[in-house]
């Protein structure tokens, strides 16, 4: 078959997958909570995301009405296409995406308004890494816009340290509250410049869950932060009871000597994203039993 065609026919699955089935070990990490809860209220809400897991993987429909921005993340290896026409599949996929799972239209240029295509100016966004390795891995990123919304960075003074980034993450969770439908998954962009810092954490989302920084100081320190973020008690979305935060991971860039920036950026309940790797014309697709 064509390369250009089993490209075509995997970014399409991935888009169908991240819109309507979290990743295999997400969901697992979610039913892990599910069936621990033992609060009324958390273990009400609970059984409604369940269900809505169940309903979503059965009927092929998106799990959430806010079916997000689409960003792609892309690993290219030794592949004989360019760039731009990568860039024309991933417009035509997510075009074809948008009218068939469906995909809510959530594209929105600043004057003509909404292209209804899920397509607009720059958007949907491509991270582009070379590597060296045969072949091309792809990720579908889906981010809602209330998760987005309570997303920030904070640049502190480099003499906050560690304590600081603690301080300032802790302050972005508890004004977030339950704006961002919780229970959070948060990504955590250290370092950099300002653009980078929120890139790292939008990017640290896709670390799979239970997976722990190499380094040991910032692993304890993804551990620390579960704890307390948790004894805040905003709960299963912001009732209280059950998890405020499933888990948090943390990516870090070199820093100009007078700058610390700190990103962060949350996910709602439903991680949503889905990889594929394809080489020798085989894909492999990563994230999601298919």
């Amino acid at each position: 078959m064509d390369l250009f065609k089993i490209l075509e026919d995997m970014v399409f699955k991935l888009l169908e997958l991240a819109a309507t089935q979290l990743p295999t070990k997400v969901e697992a990490q979610l039913l892990q909570y599910i069936n621990q809860e033992q609060s009324e209220i958390g273990a009400n809400q609970f059984s409604i995301i369940a269900k809505n897991l169940q309903l979503a993987k059965e009927l092929k429909r998106p799990l959430c009405q806010d079916t997000g921005l689409i960003s792609f993340f892309v690993k290219m290896g030794d592949i004989p296409l360019k760039r731009t026409q990568l860039k024309n599949l991933f417009i035509k996929q997510t075009e074809k995406a948008t009218n068939s799972i469906p995909l809510r239209p959530n594209t929105v240029n600043f004057f003509e308004g909404n292209t209804g295509t899920n397509v607009g100016k720059l958007i949907p966004w491509i991270y582009w890494e070379h590597t060296s390795e045969t072949g091309i891995e792809i990720t579908v990123q889906l981010k809602g816009g209330g998760s987005s919304n309570v997303s920030q960075l904070v640049m502190l003074n480099p003499e906050e340290g560690l304590q600081g980034i603690k301080r300032a993450i802790v302050e972005a969770v508890a004004r977030a509250g339950s704006k961002g439908c919780p229970p959070y998954t948060l990504g955590i962009g250290l370092g950099g410049t300002e653009d980078v810092a929120m890139i790292l954490a939008k990017k640290a989302l896709l670390i799979p869950p239970g997976q722990r920084n190499e380094l040991k100081v910032f692993a304890e320190t993804e551990l620390e932060l579960n704890r307390v973020l948790n004894s805040l008690g905003i709960g299963i979305m912001g009732l209280g009871e059950g998890p405020t935060i499933l888990d948090t991971h943390i990516l870090d860039a070199a820093r100009h000597p007078a700058s610390l920036p700190v990103g962060i950026s949350f996910s709602c309940w439903a991680l949503r994203y889905a990889t594929a790797r394809l080489k020798d014309n085989e894909i492999e697709y990563i994230t999601h039993e298919v």
